[in-house]
């Protein structure tokens, strides 16, 4: 078992394993572990979803425990963090698309139980639809768990700098090294959407309990700096120190930078 215990000298729970796949199955195990409970108790998992690189090896291990060992998604309600605007969900660009190609279409979820942000929405109905999305996650009993990655900018969900603690689910513009980062997939920088809906950062304090994924050694300054810099909304993720429930878990790449030290 490659996992380092948490290391006192960084602000948040720290766990640290050799590479993202071994990482990644505990998160996996961790999130089943919370559906199963549910399930005995008759109750509905909450849990909040992510899009991009980090999760991905997290959702191939769900459909792995799905598919061989009979893990149900019948008891699941998601929300996910974001989605391009404007962005059509049949694109291979969409969020939509993403979940279903990497979770949703290989297991038994209920789709009707299934909440991600629309990029079709019209312009003039966006703050009333980013109104209508929170009162459904209080409406659900909030998020159980949140999933998380960080991008290079410090942003969460696409809570780009500056943001504030007290942000809900709102319509923001994409910093340019956010879009600099998404343009191989979409054949180029100016195809890139400039604009997105995302839940804000309070949306994601909300959150029972938080798990934040990063992966590579690319990561590892802006992840020294949401465990041990100022509390800013310079750097959004930095405001997960305010939580009292959260889990990082890095690879020993993500992790360079800080004091943790990974047991093998």
């Amino acid at each position: 078992m490659n996992l380092a215990v948490n290391n006192s000298s960084e602000k948040l729970y720290t766990n640290v394993y050799a590479d993202a796949e071994s990482a990644s199955k505990k998160v996996a195990q961790d999130i089943a572990d919370l559906i199963r409970s549910k399930a005995e108790k008759g109750e509905n998992a909450v849990l909040g979803l992510a899009t991009g690189s980090s999760p991905l090896k997290v959702y191939a291990e769900l459909v792995r425990m799905h598919k061989e060992e009979g893990l149900s998604f019948k008891n699941v309600i998601t929300f996910n963090l974001d989605e391009y605007y404007p962005m059509d969900p049949s694109s291979e660009h969409s969020y939509v698309y993403f979940m279903k190609k990497n979770l949703f279409d290989h297991v038994d979820i209920n789709m009707e139980n299934v909440n991600i942000p629309s990029g079709t929405i019209r312009r003039k109905e966006i703050e009333e639809y980013c109104a209508t999305y929170e009162a459904k996650i209080k409406l659900h009993g909030g998020v159980d768990l949140q999933l998380l990655g960080i991008g290079r900018t410090g942003h969460i969900g696409f809570n780009e700098p500056p943001s504030n603690e007290k942000t809900l689910t709102r319509m923001v513009t994409l910093d340019p090294i956010t879009r600099k980062d998404a343009a191989p997939g979409f054949g180029g920088l100016e195809n890139v959407p400039t604009e997105a809906v995302t839940m804000g950062v309070g949306s994601i304090l909300n959150a029972k309990k938080v798990i934040m994924m990063a992966w590579g050694e690319s990561k590892a300054a802006i992840v020294n700096e949401m465990m041990n810099g100022e509390v800013s909304g310079q750097v959004p993720a930095t405001y997960l120190q305010l939580h009292n429930n959260v889990a990082v878990f890095l690879d020993e790449g993500a992790a360079k930078e800080l004091k943790t030290e990974t047991l093998v």
